[in-house]
């Protein structure tokens, strides 16, 4: 487990470490409300060269920036809802895949499927010091 203790200005730190680590595959993002997981997705988003509006999926489930980056929302739906609209063969698809609210039981699930995953916990220290913790299966 890699960990950072970083203020918001240098987010570009863990942005950089991810981006040169993992290119393809899932990011499980997990935090309380307002812990920075859409900032992070923005962030990453821009990093990768794509410059297009990131906002978070909450109510429409998925958004797509470019060609093969993804972004999911489970907060308001659920790890059932989001299997019985068939969102786990979305992620299956070749590119990077955000999901926000991820869980214990999706990483068991993508793991089990062989799917290359990053999780990222994301702990709001204080209103500008985040601490990631990011493990990879």
């Amino acid at each position: 487990m890699k960990k950072y203790l970083l203020s918001l200005d240098e987010i570009d730190v863990v942005i950089q470490d991810v981006a040169k680590n993992f290119s393809n595959g899932v990011i499980v993002l997990r935090g309380d409300l307002a812990a920075g997981k859409t900032t992070f997705v923005k962030k990453m988003v821009k990093f990768l060269g794509v410059d297009e509006e990131v906002t978070s999926p909450t109510f429409s489930l998925q958004h797509c920036y470019g060609d093969k980056i993804f972004h999911y929302d489970m907060y308001n739906h659920g790890l059932e809802h989001f299997i019985s609209l068939g969102m786990l063969e979305e992620l299956e698809r070749d590119g990077l895949h955000f999901v926000e609210w991820g869980d214990d039981e999706l990483v068991k699930i993508l793991n089990s499927a062989e799917i290359k995953t990053m999780v990222i916990d994301i702990e709001k220290i204080s209103d500008n010091k985040r601490e990631y913790k990011i493990c990879t299966y």
